[in-house]
């Protein structure tokens, strides 16, 4: 196997662990010819080179992303928070990292995000039970 293919493989397992593997196996069954080699490229360079770089483990990477996209306001806060579970970061965790993106970056962004969490967790509950 080439270099290429094992930072693919060694991401697509770092990639499935975080997000799981329905989310996944939706995103590569989405993709198209139109955006198949970015698919590939997030997979080696974002999942593989990055989150699997030592010094941070996967739930410090997670509170750092969820800080990074509420900040930013990105639609992409909602997956990560979901993903949280799987890495070991608590709401607990989330909640002491949105009070600094509501010191750095903005209440608004904070508030947004502290109700985006709250939503989810309440959806959970009626899953749950």
């Amino acid at each position: 196997m080439n270099d290429r293919n094992d930072r693919y493989e060694r991401g697509m397992k770092v990639r499935r662990r975080v997000l799981g593997d329905a989310h996944v196996d939706r995103a590569t069954a989405q993709a198209t010819p139109v955006d198949a080699d970015f698919q590939r490229w997030i997979t080696e360079s974002v999942w593989s080179e990055l989150w699997s770089r030592p010094h941070f483990d996967l739930r410090t990477r997670s509170i750092i992303t969820i800080a990074l996209l509420a900040a930013l306001g990105n639609e992409e806060l909602e997956l990560h928070l979901k993903a949280a579970k799987n890495t070991g970061a608590t709401p607990t965790d989330i909640a002491e990292a949105l009070m600094h993106v509501a010191v750095y970056a903005g209440v608004p962004a904070a508030n947004r995000a502290f109700a985006m969490l709250k939503r989810l967790e309440r959806e959970d509950e009626a899953n749950d039970g």
